[in-house]
């Protein structure tokens, strides 16, 4: 037992270790982009980080089995580098007793994988795309800051100050194009005040409202203005409705198993596929992991990230080709788990020295004279 936990502690402090450098490095990318729509006014700032904290768990899903399969290379690896896998067979440790620790500590991957895959990353998803709808109603007047354009070319918008009790627009000037008999036309509007009213209990209705203004509406060069002043001048903002959520990542996993639909189905058979990766990851790394000191620990790393990039692969093609119903859904991607399950077989029967044990097996025949 204090040997199962030795190795635990091993790999899955590694397995921590990788899963947080790889998330990192996910979030750090995502936040390029989310800032990229936070500076263009599509998104608040404080939203960026909610976002992202939802989608971690969809972002764990996959790393997570990679995780776990290259730390036990990496931790394995050191061990026989260290000798102390030779101490340990010398002790009376089988390799398959070695092999069963192996799986014990894989099990727990896998429970967590599958409660992550199963349950918690869809929750997030589905959150995460009500709040992308409810973001999705606010308007560019909502991102707004004091003394500060925002918008690009001729839709631009730009407001003096707020303020500082009611919160109102000061001096405001608002650039757009309207649209009449097919036509776009340049406007621009000054303001001495704005404010933004909604009325929630008509479906989100909102009006921008302005007070003590001039609006200039025509095309610059022509002399062909029409000016109007106003005391109010109330301008509709069109919303985006709240529709249903029909990302199949968001969908729990009980409606994707009572569901026909191809894409849900390879969505199902998605989140199986990185539960089941798992037991089948073990037993590879733990035979791939064999090296002397002579090799280094990282001698078969290469094979074994190779084997692994193929197996995602075959996963994220087996995924298309059942959307597209390339592959009959009945045989979902087990077809793959079965290849793989295959040479895990085969790699750890080699690191069994099995086909060795055989060979010393066969009786061998000697030709020429008896002495």
């Amino acid at each position: 037992m204090k040997l199962f936990r030795y190795l635990a502690k091993e790999v899955l402090v590694s397995t921590a270790a990788v899963t947080l450098i790889l998330l990192l490095v996910i979030l750090s990318g995502r936040i390029f982009n989310y800032l990229g729509r936070v500076a263009e006014g599509r998104m608040s700032f404080d939203f960026l980080f909610i976002l992202l904290g939802l989608h971690v768990p969809s972002f764990i899903q996959v790393i997570l089995p990679l995780a776990f399969f290259l730390s036990l290379l990496l931790a394995y690896g050191r061990l026989y580098i260290e000798n102390e896998m030779s101490i340990l067979f010398a002790s009376g440790i089988s390799k398959i007793k070695l092999a069963g620790y192996t799986l014990g500590i894989a099990f727990f991957i896998t429970m967590l994988s599958a409660a992550i895959n199963f349950w918690i990353s869809p929750a997030f998803e589905y959150k995460a795309q009500e709040i992308t709808q409810e973001q999705d109603k606010l308007t560019a007047f909502d991102f707004l800051q004091a003394g500060k354009f925002e918008g690009r070319g001729q839709k631009a918008t730009y407001v003096e100050q707020f303020t500082a009790n009611e919160g109102w627009m000061e001096n405001l000037f608002i650039s757009d194009i309207s649209t009449n008999a097919n036509q776009q036309t340049p406007t621009q509007t000054l303001a001495r005040y704005g404010e933004l009213v909604r009325f929630p209990e008509h479906d989100g209705l909102q009006y921008l409202v302005l007070k003590q203004g001039v609006r200039y509406e025509g095309k610059p060069g022509t002399g062909n203005y029409r000016v109007t002043t106003f005391d109010t001048y109330a301008i509709r903002i069109e919303d985006s409705p709240s529709g249903e959520i029909t990302d199949e990542k968001a969908q729990p996993t009980l409606a994707l198993l009572n569901s026909n639909d191809p894409k849900l189905i390879a969505e199902l058979h998605w989140r199986i596929g990185l539960v089941v990766i798992v037991p089948i990851l073990a037993i590879i790394g733990l035979s791939l992991s064999q090296v002397n000191p002579r090799q280094g620990r990282f001698f078969k790393m290469l094979p074994a990230i190779i084997l692994l990039i193929t197996y995602l692969g075959l996963l994220i093609w087996g995924r298309t080709a059942l959307e597209k119903q390339i592959i009959p859904l009945q045989y979902g991607m087990w077809w793959v788990h079965g290849i793989f399950g295959l040479i895990a077989l085969y790699t750890f029967m080699m690191f069994n020295q099995v086909f060795a044990r055989k060979a010393a097996k066969l009786p061998t025949t000697n030709g020429g004279s008896n002495a």
